[in-house]
């Protein structure tokens, strides 16, 4: 006797995704859901820094915000800003500071991180590598169908870097994403097997 094979279930592509425009006055943050290849918007906003007297309590302030973020939508991955290269030394430095805040963040919850530049971003959202704010902002609300406050270009951009990394996770099968990524504890590794490297 053959028994009727059980019903299958439609196995149904979820990812939340964070994005993270770091910063040392203000940061932005922007959390998508990405459904059977469907975005939507769960938040997003910005975390004033400039308040805070010291750059190591602005720096303390981001990772317990960037933590509560994660804690609350359990991001699969995180998309941050990769780092730029500029004229003012102590400027870079203090947002690399902040950058790495953020990743370290990440990385204590075990969330895989992605970096892109800020060409690139524009490149995706807008199809522009030199697009203004005003127009990443009009295209990642026209992308996810919101209605997003314009003021807030810290968090659209946040936004754009999480849009931009769902595009180059489904760009067509072959193509070489142009996103570095850095594996689950690939970072951590990086760093106990270079210790010289970053003093």
């Amino acid at each position: 006797m053959t028994l009727p094979a059980a019903p299958v279930e439609r196995i149904v592509s979820e990812k939340i995704i964070l994005g993270v425009d770091p910063g040392t006055q203000i940061a932005g943050y922007g959390v998508i859901r990405v459904q059977n290849g469907q975005m939507s918007l769960l938040q997003y906003g910005v975390i004033h820094l400039s308040k805070y007297s010291t750059h190591e309590l602005k720096l303390k302030k981001l990772f317990d915000r960037a933590i509560q973020l994660i804690d609350e939508h359990t991001p699969d991955e995180m998309a941050i800003e990769d780092p730029f290269f500029g004229k003012n030394v102590q400027a870079m430095l203090k947002l690399g500071r902040a950058q790495g805040v953020v990743m370290a963040a990440a990385l204590s919850r075990g969330i895989p991180i992605v970096e892109y530049s800020p060409r690139r971003v524009k490149q995706s959202v807008t199809g522009n590598g030199n697009a203004a704010k005003e127009q990443v902002a009009h295209m990642v609300g026209h992308l996810l169908q919101a209605d997003l406050d314009p003021e807030f270009f810290d968090a659209t951009d946040a936004l754009a870097i999480a849009v931009c990394h769902h595009f180059h996770e489904n760009a067509i099968p072959g193509a070489r994403s142009s996103g570095k990524k850095t594996k689950k504890g690939a970072w951590s590794a990086f760093v106990n097997e270079n210790p010289n490297r970053l003093k």
